[in-house]
């Protein structure tokens, strides 16, 4: 019998904005990296969405715009589960697309509960609910028009840091 749980998602949504394109979603990565750097606060991230919804993309924007990370070459690790980029604070990128039904080997659990790095999950959804930390920023992206539509939700001390997000960077994306 597996264990597995499906994670409860706060029912207070932040806020969400449209990126256009991929280099908006790129944008959008780069400017949470900044903000993170800023505020000293690096909350997990969870993210959901369909196949192609941008998750990796944003992903991609995030590291590289941490430092040590414009030379990463970032990709969905959905056949190794977990690729870690050797920035600063060094990330793990998880994707559990491949999980759904199935627990994660030991170390791999290790390290998503390792607080000491920058966690980012795609597939969120599968993740066990115990896993879930107490500060998380919940990103579910969705194909809408010519777009992606990006909903942010927050849980813990990462309120006061979504609304920071919400009134930084709709601004800076909107002058792109």
């Amino acid at each position: 019998m597996v264990n597995r749980y499906k994670i409860a998602e706060p029912d207070n949504q932040l806020f969400s904005i449209f990126l256009r394109d991929e280099s908006k979603t790129l944008a959008f990565g780069q400017g949470l990296a900044r903000l993170f750097q800023e505020s000293g606060i690096y909350p997990a991230i969870l993210f959901k969405g369909e196949l192609g919804a941008g998750k990796t993309t944003m992903i991609r924007g995030i590291v590289n715009a941490l430092p040590g990370g414009q030379d990463s070459e970032v990709s969905s690790p959905s056949f190794n589960i977990l690729n870690i980029y050797p920035v600063e604070p060094e990330v793990a990128h998880f994707d559990l697309y491949r999980l759904e039904g199935r627990n994660m080997d030991p170390e791999s659990e290790d390290i998503l509960l390792d607080r000491t790095r920058l966690v980012l999950v795609e597939w969120s959804e599968f993740l066990p609910e115990w896993a879930v930390p107490d500060n998380v920023l919940f990103i579910n992206l969705r194909i809408d028009r010519s777009g992606r539509l990006a909903e942010i939700k927050a849980i813990g001390d990462t309120g006061d840091l979504a609304k920071h997000i919400e009134n930084s960077l709709q601004s800076d994306l909107t002058a792109l």
